[in-house]
């Protein structure tokens, strides 16, 4: 008896754009369970870990994940079966072990991840206490990186820039934070509304209308947060998140960007834009301002504009140690996105948060585009104390689940909870 496995089992079930995916469940042997959804990104690094599809036309257009399920069910499950789920680490280094290969392939990281966290929260449950609790000793809640307009992958319009996100960064709470994140949120729609702008939103939840150009964006997220009442800079700062592998043409070598202006630029021209907006506006973080394989610009960038910006690698770095070890090498960034889904288990998630640490680049727990309501990220926020997540907009239910899940926290750690500007 006790935190051994006794079964682990599994479901298709949907993501929050329509999408099958892995549902896992890890039973112990005195019947504590745990359960975890596996999320899936649209603007994906080419560097992340499989995501295992069954390829049926026949059955979800071919992206089903029977085949994860079936893996998960009938090869996963014997071979953990009798672990200590306490001990995840283990368990996760038992689940590389048996797959064998470099980046998850042979039972798809999609099926790895969903028994690995799956299991992380059989330990926490059978431990009586929270998930993050369970993952680290934090107690600080992460400052929310909101993105409430939509655009590049995530969006039918005419941004070719993927997330434009307000950054409430001068609070005392998180839930201070939040509700101003709302009350902005709001106002931009209010503003949207009179302009006669769509208000419809994106695959995050954020606002995805047809803006005459890229800086009309930033423009109106500068207004929304006057309307709200706070103060740009100084309370409440802009990120981007910019995904330029979507639109860079590796044959010329330049990014096009063709949802808006058309127009080519170099890397060193979009590197002289970012560093004019930066100059024009109140931004602190870029993410993927550069291609992933654009190593030398991303050298450059971080040399004219690492020392006032957040610089976060997402298909650069991919969640993946062995390409942020490269980052730290080569002085490129001075921040890395956190997906688990890219490099498919908790435990080789918390090292490359501590190698981020350890070499003081700051960490961004994110979700994926493609979500559930699995919270999973939230506890991870703040068991590592990372400071910082991503999660979408204030709006859509697998959106606010992690939200939600952050403010449920802040209440339990009571006069424990705090918060820090990382800006």
């Amino acid at each position: 008896m006790g935190a051994k496995i006794s079964n682990v089992t599994a479901i298709e079930c949907l993501d929050s754009r329509g999408n099958p995916t892995v549902w896992a469940t890890v039973v112990l042997d005195d019947g504590v369970t745990g359960s975890a959804m596996v999320p899936s990104g649209a603007s994906t690094g080419e560097h992340e870990a499989h995501e295992l599809r069954d390829g049926d036309k026949n059955r979800y257009l071919g992206r089903g994940v029977q085949q994860a399920v079936k893996n998960i069910r009938e090869r996963i499950a014997p071979a953990v079966k009798g672990m200590d789920a306490t001990d995840f680490k283990a368990v996760d280094h038992k689940l590389i072990e048996i797959d064998g290969t470099e980046n998850k392939d042979n039972f798809g990281a999609n099926a790895i991840l969903g028994v690995s966290l799956a299991c992380a929260h059989a330990g926490a449950n059978f431990r009586k206490v929270p998930l993050f609790e369970h993952l680290g000793n934090g107690t600080r809640l992460p400052i929310p990186l909101a993105n409430i307009i939509n655009g590049g992958a995530h969006a039918d319009n005419s941004l070719d820039f993927q997330e434009f996100m307000i950054v409430p960064h001068s609070f005392q709470s998180f839930s201070d934070a939040i509700r101003a994140t709302t009350e902005i949120f709001h106002c931009l729609k209010n503003e949207l509304h009179r302009q006669n702008y769509s208000t419809g939103i994106g695959d995050e939840g954020g606002f995805a209308p047809n803006f005459k150009s890229l800086s009309e964006a930033l423009d109106f997220l500068l207004k929304s947060i006057e309307s709200a009442g706070y103060k740009p800079g100084e309370q409440v700062s802009i990120a981007l998140d910019v995904a330029s592998s979507e639109f860079y043409d590796r044959e010329a070598g330049c990014y096009t960007l063709k949802k808006s202006s058309g127009e080519s630029l170099y890397s060193s021209d979009l590197i002289t834009l970012y560093k004019e907006w930066c100059a024009k506006y109140p931004i602190v973080s870029i993410e993927d301002g550069l291609d992933e394989n654009d190593w030398k610009g991303w050298k450059e960038m971080t040399e004219r504009l690492g020392s006032k910006v957040q610089l976060v690698g997402d298909d650069l770095f991919v969640t993946n140690p062995k390409r942020l070890q490269k980052g730290i090498d080569e002085k490129v960034g001075n921040s890395i996105l956190i997906k688990l889904n890219q490099i498919g288990t908790m435990s080789e998630t918390l090292d490359t948060i501590r190698l981020a640490s350890d070499n003081s680049y700051t960490s961004v727990i994110s979700h994926r585009s493609g979500e559930t309501e699995d919270s999973t990220i939230a506890d991870l926020a703040v068991g590592l104390a990372t400071g910082q997540i991503k999660t979408g907009s204030v709006c859509r239910g697998e959106r606010t689940a992690k939200y939600n899940r952050l403010l449920w926290i802040e209440n339990y750690l009571g006069s424990k909870a705090s918060i820090s500007n990382p800006f």
